[in-house]
């Protein structure tokens, strides 16, 4: 019997998941030109740019090359450590918190019996996740005004004295991170819970056969079946470690100026430089830093997980 060649094979792959390739390529295009394309122009960063009215390419190809002169740029200002420091420490709390928290309630949702009840819980703690910002930075407000807040009336009401809270950065690191966190959970609990209901009952069963408490249930099958789902999730989010979410520190505490010893890191950074200097070569070189480390980052991660346990690894 004649062997079909390579050639032969994919062309009848490709026949036989037409379906799927045409519902595919919308992502694909979508992929190639807001992801792939725009990595080309990371040249900028190695260049004093410039643009002008001859448009874009014109421009870049005008612009004299400068090397690293916009790394330098960036990593000698003052601000340098400090926006570094807060991007990371920001992002390892988030990540930790929405890991314990998300498994935790993603547990809890499992354990009720009352599947309304569960769709009700579900429904309320995933609408934050859909609010912009912009909306959730005018809640904020609503409760931390200096004038009519919520917190200061209450403060004023029982003798106490105001507090302007947009002047006060002692108390905006947990605040940061309850809103960022309280936003989120819904949403990352989400894939914890699917993943929970998806393990098979026999196994529930069985330990309720020899006498197991729904404590040592959980710690010995529930959380045993989350750890690779967990690991997975947590290399990702490293990935982003250098990324910080820039409506929550920018939005929220109203880009107040006060504040940036504390709500200052890198996208808000990247943002207040290129409005303010209109820099752009400077600002593409830190959007390329941090892609650079948060890719270093996921290599070292995922490279550490595959050495304990390769099933658990991305790749």
């Amino acid at each position: 019997m004649k062997r079909k060649s390579k050639s032969a094979k994919f062309w009848e792959n490709v026949w036989r998941y037409k379906a799927l390739i045409i519902m595919a390529i919308p992502a694909m295009v979508w992929m190639i030109f807001f992801f792939y394309i725009p990595v080309l122009t990371n040249v900028v960063a190695f260049k004093d740019f410039h643009i002008s009215s001859d448009g874009f390419l014109a421009s870049l190809k005008a612009s004299p090359w400068v090397g690293l002169e916009n790394f330098k740029f960036l990593f000698s200002s003052n601000d340098a450590f400090l926006i570094t420091k807060n991007t990371v420490l920001y992002n390892v709390t988030f990540i930790t918190l929405n890991l314990i928290i998300s498994v935790f309630f993603a547990i809890v949702m499992s354990e009720l019996r009352n599947k309304r009840l569960v769709k009700v819980y579900q429904t309320m703690s995933l609408l934050p996740y859909f609010l912009s910002w912009v909306i959730i930075g005018y809640f904020v407000y609503a409760f931390l005004s200096p004038d009519k807040g919520i917190f200061n009336q209450w403060i004023t009401s029982n003798g106490g004295t105001p507090i302007n809270w947009y002047s006060e950065p002692k108390f905006w690191p947990f605040i940061l991170v309850f809103i960022g966190t309280w936003k989120g959970i819904g949403y990352n609990s989400i894939i914890y819970f699917a993943s929970v209901m998806g393990i098979d009952p026999t196994y529930y069963e069985a330990a309720m056969v020899d006498g197991a408490s729904k404590w040592q249930q959980i710690k010995n099958i529930t959380i045993p079946q989350l750890l690779p789902l967990m690991t997975i999730l947590t290399i990702l989010a490293v990935g982003n470690i250098f990324r910080a979410d820039f409506g929550l520190f920018y939005n929220v505490p109203r880009n107040s100026g006060s504040l940036y010893q504390v709500t200052s890191v890198l996208d808000t950074y990247i943002y207040n430089g290129l409005t303010s200097t209109g820099d752009l070569g400077m600002t593409a070189a830190a959007g390329l830093y941090q892609s650079t480390v948060g890719f270093v980052l996921l290599m070292i991660t995922n490279g550490l997980v595959r050495r304990f346990d390769n099933e658990s690894a991305l790749f």
